[in-house]
């Protein structure tokens, strides 16, 4: 008997908050596609952000709202790469 394979957690929530799957067996398919087109996506923001985050903190002169401002991205991509990285095990 094999093991069956878990539902994908898609990398976006539905309009009530909770997490979205998709049923196995989904793969190649548009949702799938679709998933996989944003998930790139954000690791590619998330490196983005990253990069300047660096700036911003390596600047002794920055701001307390820019500060904020870039933590607040940062915060908000790691969540999306936490989410990607659960989504892929």
């Amino acid at each position: 008997m094999s093991e069956r394979e878990p539902a994908r957690l898609l990398p976006w929530r539905s309009e009530q908050g909770k997490a979205c799957f998709l049923a196995p067996g989904s793969e190649g398919g548009l949702i799938w596609r679709l998933a996989d087109q944003m998930e790139a996506v954000q690791l590619t923001m998330g490196s983005e952000v990253l990069n300047h985050a660096r700036k911003i903190l390596s600047d002794p002169k920055a701001s307390t709202t820019e500060l904020r401002n870039v933590g607040a991205r940062l915060s908000e991509c790691l969540g999306d790469v936490l989410r990607v990285a659960e989504s892929r095990g």
